[in-house]
Protein backbone atom coordinates (compact mmCIF):
# COMPACT_ATOMS: atom_id res chain seq x y z
CA UNK A 1 0.00 0.00 0.00
CA UNK A 2 1.18 3.44 -0.63
CA UNK A 3 -0.17 4.73 2.41
CA UNK A 4 0.17 8.66 2.52
CA UNK A 5 1.11 8.37 -1.30
CA UNK A 6 -2.27 6.23 -1.86
CA UNK A 7 -3.63 7.76 -5.56
CA UNK A 8 -0.40 8.90 -7.09
CA UNK A 9 -0.02 5.64 -8.51
CA UNK A 10 -3.40 6.14 -10.47
CA UNK A 11 -2.36 9.59 -11.43
CA UNK A 12 0.84 8.45 -12.96
CA UNK A 13 -0.97 5.34 -14.76
CA UNK A 14 -3.40 8.35 -16.44
CA UNK A 15 -0.41 10.52 -17.24
CA UNK A 16 1.91 7.01 -18.77
CA UNK A 17 -2.10 6.40 -20.59
CA UNK A 18 -2.05 9.79 -21.56
CA UNK A 19 1.71 9.82 -23.19
CA UNK A 20 1.46 6.25 -25.00
CA UNK A 21 -1.99 6.58 -26.11
CA UNK A 22 -3.41 3.72 -24.40
CA UNK A 23 -6.00 2.70 -21.43
CA UNK A 24 -4.64 -0.50 -19.94
CA UNK A 25 -7.08 -3.10 -18.82
CA UNK A 26 -8.40 -2.86 -15.19
CA UNK A 27 -6.97 -5.47 -12.74
CA UNK A 28 -9.71 -7.37 -10.89
CA UNK A 29 -12.66 -6.14 -12.84
CA UNK A 30 -13.91 -9.52 -14.34
CA UNK A 31 -17.19 -9.40 -13.27
CA UNK A 32 -19.22 -6.61 -13.26
CA UNK A 33 -21.40 -5.70 -10.03
CA UNK A 34 -24.59 -6.21 -10.51
CA UNK A 35 -25.96 -3.23 -8.58
CA UNK A 36 -24.96 -0.81 -11.58
CA UNK A 37 -27.43 -0.59 -14.58
CA UNK A 38 -24.45 -1.10 -17.47
CA UNK A 39 -27.06 -1.14 -19.88
CA UNK A 40 -27.32 2.90 -21.26
CA UNK A 41 -23.31 2.15 -22.01
CA UNK A 42 -22.34 5.69 -20.63
CA UNK A 43 -20.08 3.70 -18.12
CA UNK A 44 -18.21 0.52 -18.56
CA UNK A 45 -15.23 -1.69 -17.03
CA UNK A 46 -11.74 -1.62 -18.83
CA UNK A 47 -12.03 -5.61 -19.79
CA UNK A 48 -9.42 -5.10 -22.41
CA UNK A 49 -6.65 -2.46 -23.49
CA UNK A 50 -8.77 -0.15 -25.17
CA UNK A 51 -6.35 2.58 -27.52
CA UNK A 52 -6.60 5.98 -26.43
CA UNK A 53 -5.39 8.15 -29.54
CA UNK A 54 -5.47 12.10 -29.25
CA UNK A 55 -8.08 13.78 -30.70
CA UNK A 56 -9.69 17.34 -31.37
CA UNK A 57 -10.40 17.88 -27.31
CA UNK A 58 -8.57 17.45 -24.80
CA UNK A 59 -8.26 13.80 -23.48
CA UNK A 60 -9.91 14.27 -19.65
CA UNK A 61 -9.56 11.53 -16.56
CA UNK A 62 -10.51 11.23 -13.15
CA UNK A 63 -9.11 9.51 -10.47
CA UNK A 64 -10.70 9.05 -7.28
CA UNK A 65 -8.71 8.19 -3.59
CA UNK A 66 -10.86 6.38 -1.01
CA UNK A 67 -8.68 6.13 2.28
CA UNK A 68 -9.54 3.58 4.76
CA UNK A 69 -10.00 6.24 7.29
CA UNK A 70 -12.56 7.80 5.48
CA UNK A 71 -10.11 10.65 3.81
CA UNK A 72 -11.46 10.81 -0.10
CA UNK A 73 -9.94 12.67 -2.83
CA UNK A 74 -10.78 13.54 -6.17
CA UNK A 75 -8.04 14.81 -8.87
CA UNK A 76 -9.49 15.80 -12.85
CA UNK A 77 -6.45 15.82 -15.38
CA UNK A 78 -6.37 17.15 -18.61
CA UNK A 79 -3.82 16.50 -20.99
CA UNK A 80 -1.34 19.36 -22.06
CA UNK A 81 -1.71 20.81 -25.02
CA UNK A 82 0.24 19.63 -27.92
CA UNK A 83 3.83 20.62 -28.62
CA UNK A 84 6.32 20.05 -31.23
CA UNK A 85 9.73 19.75 -29.00
CA UNK A 86 12.77 20.07 -31.68
CA UNK A 87 15.68 17.93 -31.94
CA UNK A 88 18.26 19.64 -29.55
CA UNK A 89 21.30 20.18 -32.63
CA UNK A 90 24.08 22.13 -32.33
CA UNK A 91 23.87 23.32 -29.16
CA UNK A 92 26.84 22.42 -26.37
CA UNK A 93 26.98 19.38 -24.49
CA UNK A 94 25.17 19.75 -21.13
CA UNK A 95 27.48 18.94 -18.39
CA UNK A 96 25.28 16.75 -15.84
CA UNK A 97 26.30 15.63 -12.00
CA UNK A 98 25.20 12.07 -11.17
CA UNK A 99 24.97 11.83 -7.51
CA UNK A 100 24.62 8.42 -5.85
CA UNK A 101 24.76 7.90 -1.87
CA UNK A 102 24.66 5.03 0.38
CA UNK A 103 24.93 3.80 3.84
CA UNK A 104 28.10 1.93 3.68
CA UNK A 105 31.37 1.95 0.86
CA UNK A 106 30.08 -1.65 -0.02
CA UNK A 107 26.88 -0.20 -0.51
CA UNK A 108 28.02 2.60 -2.41
CA UNK A 109 29.80 0.51 -4.68
CA UNK A 110 26.73 -1.84 -5.31
CA UNK A 111 24.90 1.44 -5.94
CA UNK A 112 26.99 2.90 -8.59
CA UNK A 113 26.95 -0.37 -10.46
CA UNK A 114 23.30 0.11 -10.24
CA UNK A 115 23.08 3.55 -11.74
CA UNK A 116 25.59 2.55 -14.57
CA UNK A 117 23.48 -0.08 -15.89
CA UNK A 118 19.96 1.87 -15.59
CA UNK A 119 22.03 4.92 -17.74
CA UNK A 120 23.26 2.68 -20.39
CA UNK A 121 19.23 2.71 -21.85
CA UNK A 122 17.61 5.61 -19.89
CA UNK A 123 18.47 9.82 -20.71
CA UNK A 124 21.33 10.71 -19.14
CA UNK A 125 19.27 14.09 -17.93
CA UNK A 126 16.25 11.75 -16.19
CA UNK A 127 18.65 9.82 -14.91
CA UNK A 128 20.84 12.97 -13.33
CA UNK A 129 17.63 14.91 -12.34
CA UNK A 130 16.25 11.42 -10.45
CA UNK A 131 19.54 11.11 -8.13
CA UNK A 132 19.36 14.71 -7.38
CA UNK A 133 15.40 15.41 -6.78
CA UNK A 134 13.91 12.18 -5.22
CA UNK A 135 16.99 10.17 -3.65
CA UNK A 136 17.68 10.27 -0.40
CA UNK A 137 21.12 11.08 0.76
CA UNK A 138 23.24 8.82 3.04
CA UNK A 139 26.99 9.38 4.00
CA UNK A 140 28.94 7.66 1.69
CA UNK A 141 28.62 9.59 -1.49
CA UNK A 142 30.23 9.91 -5.07
CA UNK A 143 29.42 12.13 -7.72
CA UNK A 144 30.73 11.91 -11.60
CA UNK A 145 30.34 14.65 -13.73
CA UNK A 146 30.19 14.18 -17.76
CA UNK A 147 28.68 15.44 -20.87
CA UNK A 148 26.72 12.55 -21.68
CA UNK A 149 26.04 9.23 -21.67
CA UNK A 150 29.56 8.20 -22.65
CA UNK A 151 31.70 9.93 -20.11
CA UNK A 152 29.34 8.84 -17.68
CA UNK A 153 29.23 5.64 -18.23
CA UNK A 154 33.00 6.36 -17.88
CA UNK A 155 32.98 8.22 -14.95
CA UNK A 156 30.71 5.37 -13.24
CA UNK A 157 33.56 2.44 -14.45
CA UNK A 158 36.34 4.25 -13.83
CA UNK A 159 38.76 6.18 -11.76
CA UNK A 160 38.24 9.37 -13.93
CA UNK A 161 39.17 13.24 -12.87
CA UNK A 162 35.33 13.40 -13.11
CA UNK A 163 34.67 11.22 -10.13
CA UNK A 164 34.18 12.09 -6.70
CA UNK A 165 33.75 10.54 -3.44
CA UNK A 166 33.54 11.13 0.03
CA UNK A 167 31.97 10.66 3.39
CA UNK A 168 29.43 13.45 4.16
CA UNK A 169 27.58 15.09 7.57
CA UNK A 170 23.79 14.02 7.17
CA UNK A 171 23.26 15.85 9.81
CA UNK A 172 25.03 19.37 8.76
CA UNK A 173 23.25 22.65 7.41
CA UNK A 174 23.44 23.80 3.73
CA UNK A 175 25.67 27.14 3.59
CA UNK A 176 26.37 29.21 0.77
CA UNK A 177 29.58 30.81 0.75
CA UNK A 178 29.90 33.75 -1.65
CA UNK A 179 33.42 35.02 -2.21
CA UNK A 180 34.99 38.02 -2.00
CA UNK A 181 37.65 39.86 -5.06
CA UNK A 182 40.36 37.68 -5.97
CA UNK A 183 38.83 34.41 -6.87
CA UNK A 184 37.28 35.75 -10.62
CA UNK A 185 38.92 34.83 -13.74
CA UNK A 186 38.89 35.97 -17.03
CA UNK A 187 35.96 34.28 -18.67
CA UNK A 188 34.02 33.23 -15.51
CA UNK A 189 30.13 32.43 -16.36
CA UNK A 190 30.26 32.61 -19.83
CA UNK A 191 29.57 28.61 -20.43
CA UNK A 192 26.62 28.80 -17.70
CA UNK A 193 25.45 31.87 -19.65
CA UNK A 194 25.22 29.96 -22.84
CA UNK A 195 24.13 26.17 -21.00
CA UNK A 196 21.58 27.28 -18.15
CA UNK A 197 18.53 29.27 -18.60
CA UNK A 198 18.34 29.47 -14.79
CA UNK A 199 21.84 30.70 -14.16
CA UNK A 200 21.38 32.87 -17.67
CA UNK A 201 17.66 34.31 -16.03
CA UNK A 202 19.25 35.50 -13.01
CA UNK A 203 22.06 36.76 -14.61
CA UNK A 204 20.37 39.01 -16.90
CA UNK A 205 18.28 40.55 -14.03
CA UNK A 206 21.53 41.14 -12.28
CA UNK A 207 21.97 43.12 -15.12
CA UNK A 208 19.28 45.12 -15.51
CA UNK A 209 19.60 45.94 -12.16
CA UNK A 210 22.78 46.91 -12.48
CA UNK A 211 22.41 49.11 -15.36
CA UNK A 212 21.54 52.25 -13.69
CA UNK A 213 24.51 52.46 -11.64
CA UNK A 214 27.24 51.59 -14.30
CA UNK A 215 28.51 52.60 -17.59
CA UNK A 216 29.68 49.11 -18.82
CA UNK A 217 27.54 45.64 -19.57
CA UNK A 218 27.50 43.02 -17.23
CA UNK A 219 26.83 40.56 -20.02
CA UNK A 220 29.57 42.14 -22.11
CA UNK A 221 31.96 41.68 -19.05
CA UNK A 222 31.59 38.13 -18.67
CA UNK A 223 31.60 37.54 -22.10
CA UNK A 224 34.58 39.43 -22.74
CA UNK A 225 33.35 41.46 -25.61
CA UNK A 226 35.52 43.72 -27.25
CA UNK A 227 35.88 47.22 -25.55
CA UNK A 228 34.33 46.11 -22.53
CA UNK A 229 35.77 46.73 -18.84
CA UNK A 230 38.02 43.88 -17.79
CA UNK A 231 37.58 42.00 -14.18
CA UNK A 232 40.61 43.91 -12.85
CA UNK A 233 38.85 47.02 -12.23
CA UNK A 234 37.53 46.66 -8.67
CA UNK A 235 34.39 48.64 -9.61
CA UNK A 236 33.52 45.79 -12.19
CA UNK A 237 35.29 42.67 -10.49
CA UNK A 238 32.84 43.21 -7.21
CA UNK A 239 29.29 43.54 -8.64
CA UNK A 240 30.63 40.77 -11.30
CA UNK A 241 31.15 38.49 -8.55
CA UNK A 242 28.22 39.36 -6.78
CA UNK A 243 25.85 38.65 -9.83
CA UNK A 244 27.70 35.42 -10.21
CA UNK A 245 27.10 34.43 -6.27
CA UNK A 246 23.27 34.99 -6.90
CA UNK A 247 22.78 33.33 -10.41
CA UNK A 248 25.01 30.53 -9.21
CA UNK A 249 22.75 30.54 -5.98
CA UNK A 250 19.67 30.21 -8.32
CA UNK A 251 21.00 27.09 -10.29
CA UNK A 252 21.40 25.39 -7.21
CA UNK A 253 18.00 26.24 -5.53
CA UNK A 254 16.60 24.76 -9.11
CA UNK A 255 17.75 21.55 -8.10
CA UNK A 256 16.79 21.60 -4.58
CA UNK A 257 19.18 22.56 -2.89
CA UNK A 258 18.16 25.24 -0.52
CA UNK A 259 20.90 26.73 1.92
CA UNK A 260 19.77 26.90 5.78
CA UNK A 261 22.88 29.99 5.60
CA UNK A 262 24.40 32.39 3.22
CA UNK A 263 27.39 34.01 3.97
CA UNK A 264 30.37 36.20 2.40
Amino acid sequence: HTQSAAGMASVIKMIMAMRHEVLPRTLHAGNRSAHIDWTPGTVELLTDTAEWPRGDRPRIAAVSSFGISGTNAHTILAEPPASDVPERTGEPAELLPLVVSARSEPALREQVVNVATTLETAEPRDVAASLLATRARFEHRAVVLGEGRDELLAGLRGDLPTAVRGVADVDGKRVFVFPGQGSQWAGMGARLLEESPVFAERLHECAAALSSFVDWSLLDVLRRVEGAPTLDRVDVVQPASWAMMVSLAAVWQSHGVVPDAVVG
